[in-house]
């Protein structure tokens, strides 16, 4: 007689509570429930125990629970011009925050004309589905629809059409302290290797680039490139002049200063004894490139979460928190960046 087959069935995993996280992270579940409704007041000391708890414990609250008893949606709407498979950072560090507050996301793209857009927006408040909209593209004057939409509306930062950054999302400040670091470093003579000159945020880093290094009295070897790719990075680096007298290459994302730095090791120079690399994105290949690369961090992550956090609060009828005005970003300076050579 065949013995018949059992599986084994883990045990439900019990939901956790607000109780428990308030256990977990010292405090008392009234703290909790406070950080959790963005009531704000709160030291930043205790925010991060919050924080840890509910990352530690995977805290999830209770949506239905919650909707029964208080009648709403418990969605938040996050607007997109075009869905594609790349998802900006701010959108990821919105999604975050609507999650830890017990909100669930709405991903809703907004392809077509003005037209489309419009009815798509009205379509949108008017539905009752949500709670709140957080665009990552301008609405023009779809915003005009209602002069105080029941929805609250929030738009922060721009992509466009083809989710090319712009606004506060393309700046190129840092650029300027790249040049700053390299010129500390000993370098006068600078290479550009820039990013395709349709994205405000190549534009932006190639004029900051051009301005600082005009005002600190330094001189620009050229400017070359205009992809995105390893590729261009590659080429600068095969086709610069031996005799170019150029010890620093900033190029205007990490992708590109993988090419460069592959393209001048080929050559048999050496980064950064021979030349120094810098790049920008802080792509998490940089911490273990060899050299590993010096490079610029644009934190838009915290710019989505500091937008989610200023949204939600607008919905519970809170205050909203406020949101430093400096720049969200900061030079990490790593092996690819170092003294310039003393006999160029």
């Amino acid at each position: 007689m065949a013995n018949k087959a059992t599986r084994a069935t883990a045990p439900r995993r019990k939901r956790v509570t607000i109780m428990e996280v308030a256990g977990h992270a010292g405090v008392s579940h009234q703290t909790v429930s406070r950080y959790l409704q963005f009531n704000g007041g709160l030291k930043p000391a205790t925010v991060e125990k919050i924080e840890a708890a509910i990352r530690d414990l995977d805290y999830k609250p209770d949506l239905i629970a919650r909707s029964m008893r208080t009648r709403r949606t418990n969605r938040i709407a996050i607007v997109l011009p075009e869905l594609t498979y790349y998802l900006p950072m701010p959108f990821q560090g919105a999604t975050a925050v609507a999650h830890e507050a017990g909100y669930e996301v709405d991903v809703v793209s907004l392809e077509g004309d003005e037209a489309r857009r419009r009815d798509r927006v009205r379509s949108l408040l008017e539905s009752e589905r949500v709670e709140g909209v957080l665009s990552l593209t301008p609405l023009g004057d779809t915003l005009s629809l209602e002069a105080e939409p029941s929805t609250p509306i929030l738009v922060v930062g721009q992509y466009d059409d083809k989710m090319r950054s712009t606004g506060s999302f393309a700046d190129g400040a840092f650029a300027a302290e790249v040049v700053k670091h390299l010129a500390d470093h000993g370098h006068r003579r600078f290479l550009h290797v820039a990013g395709d000159q349709r994205w405000a945020s190549a534009r932006n880093r190639l004029l900051v680039y051009e301005q600082t290094i005009e005002r600190l009295g330094l001189e620009s070897y050229g400017i070359v490139g205009g992809e995105w790719t390893a590729q261009s990075g590659y080429d600068a680096a095969r086709d610069l002049p031996a005799n170019s007298g150029v010890t620093a290459v900033f190029a205007a994302k990490d992708t590109i200063a993988f090419g460069v730095i592959r393209g001048l090791q080929d050559r048999g120079m050496r980064v950064p004894d021979d030349i120094s690399v810098v790049g920008w994105d802080n792509d998490e290949f940089a911490r273990f490139s060899a050299p590993t690369l010096s490079t610029v961090e644009d934190n838009l992550e915290l710019i989505g979460r500091r937008s989610m956090q200023q949204l939600i609060a607008r919905i519970e009828g809170m205050e909203p928190p406020e949101v430093p005005q400096e720049l969200i970003g900061r030079l990490i300076p790593r092996g690819s960046s170092g003294p310039a050579p003393v006999s160029r």
